[in-house]
């Protein structure tokens, strides 16, 4: 039975847990959970069936008190305190793991870097029939998971739904949007990410940081883990997209694009595929690719490139990497993450271009007669965009059961939430999905 439905969900004791409350990232989580929350307490938004029952979850009391301190704080409430359990848990101890998955129905997990953090956790919610949320932007983590846990999960009837942060919720709900607008069958998108910042500048905290340089050192596992998976074959339908280069001058935004090294490439193609396998539906090529500005940044940028993939390969560059992020990435990442004047100057806008057949005309033949140009955008992706869309998803997991895949497994977001009214508690909180221009034949 799925732990979003059903008696046995209302016997736990909680709709959801935040695990790793205390860390950068969770802590703003906790602050997005308070205010689904209040708006449930008050009737309002998408939980109205009675208050959220909730809970904090880390390895210390006094740190997991703090946050709920600081969330109070910005939400101008006296407290949190009463109305919030806090949990003691720790990713090295699996029978406090399996304490806190018996209680909830769903786990929202922010602890991280997911390659060394994150398969007990998934572990301990599958065996004990909790539903699973996180925000990772590592390929190899989860599709690791999909290989090891899917099948169990299903039979538990839990959903594991990796991505659910800026990585990859705006570039997987995007492509799924972009398709449902156009009258005809989309076969191909394009999306360009634009980051704009105030005159404090962009700074991600360095778990991101961290994530990105065991990532990219470790390929060649990801080669073979997708070998062991045996993927089928994604057909090619409709005018095969190009590949673009890896730098060019994009006319539509009068800047220089590079491809987006992010895990949205790889989390799209896998809703993709299960799309038209499971569903039978048209599977949408895709590339992902981001705005890096004029001339300047770009030498910048490939200088800085260059040195990180040259350190990367080592043992010692990756420790140097590790220990200096500031330096390394000329002050974009920090140990000590964003300032609050940063995050609020700070917002993305991604760009989706998208083109295929009109009705009635065949996509396995002649060129796309269709254009469509759709936009997502929100407030700083990292630490504002991430807890709303992790929250958001994690309500619709608790909210639309009826309209999730009809078994439980280890899913990408598009592939869990396609048929979900994700995409509109998304608009309603500021991560705002819109048609620029419609199709022109």
């Amino acid at each position: 039975m799925a732990a979003g439905s059903g008696t046995k969900a209302a016997e736990r004791l909680y709709d959801m847990v935040v695990f790793g409350a205390s860390g950068f990232t969770g802590q703003f989580v906790v602050e997005e959970v308070a205010r689904a929350a209040a708006t449930a307490a008050a009737g309002e938004g998408p939980l109205c069936r009675g208050p959220l029952r909730w809970a904090v979850a880390g390895r210390s009391r006094e740190k997991l008190r703090a946050v709920l301190e600081r969330a109070a704080e910005r939400l101008g409430k006296a407290t949190l305190g009463a109305e919030v359990d806090v949990l003691l848990c720790d990713v090295g101890d699996a029978v406090s793991l399996a304490a806190m998955a018996k209680q909830t129905r769903v786990v929202l997990n922010c602890v991280g870097p997911y390659r060394f953090f994150g398969e007990p956790v998934v572990e301990a919610c599958v065996e004990n029939g909790a539903s699973c949320i996180d925000i990772s932007g590592e390929p190899q983590f989860l599709e690791g998971m999909y290989l090891k846990y899917n099948e169990k999960a299903a039979e538990k009837g839990v959903y594991v739904v990796g991505s659910c942060g800026f990585d990859s919720i705006p570039a997987d709900m995007g492509v799924l949007y972009t398709r449902d607008k156009l009258k005809g069958t989309l076969t191909a998108v394009e999306s360009f990410l634009s980051v704009k910042s105030g005159p404090e500048g962009v700074c991600v905290h360095d778990g991101t940081w961290k994530s990105a340089v065991y990532g990219l050192a470790d390929e060649d596992n990801l080669r073979k883990l997708r070998k062991k998976i045996g993927y089928a074959p994604v057909p090619i339908v409709g005018a095969k997209l190009k590949k673009r280069g890896f730098l060019f001058y994009n006319q539509e935004f009068k800047e220089y694009s590079i491809p987006f090294m992010g895990s949205d490439g790889s989390v799209v193609k896998r809703t993709q595929r299960y799309l038209h396998t499971e569903l039978q539906e048209t599977p949408v090529q895709y590339g992902a690719y981001v705005n890096v500005g004029g001339l300047g940044s770009v030498i910048k940028l490939m200088f800085a490139g260059m040195l990180f993939l040259l350190l990367v390969k080592f043992n010692f560059g990756r420790k140097l990497l590790t220990k200096y992020p500031e330096f390394f990435s000329a002050g974009r990442f920090t140990k000590e993450g964003p300032t609050q004047k940063q995050m609020d100057g700070t917002s993305f806008t991604m760009t989706f271009f998208g083109e295929g057949y009109s009705e009635g005309q065949d996509p396995q033949s002649g060129k796309p007669n269709v254009k469509i140009c759709t936009e997502v955008k929100g407030p700083e992706p990292g630490y504002v965009a991430t807890p709303i869309a992790m929250v958001q998803a994690a309500v619709s997991l608790l909210e639309d059961a009826h309209s999730l895949p009809k078994r439980g497994g280890v899913y990408s977001p598009g592939a869990a939430f396609s048929k979900t009214k994700l995409i509109d508690r998304l608009n309603r909180r500021g991560v705002e999905f819109s048609v620029i221009s419609k199709p022109e034949v």
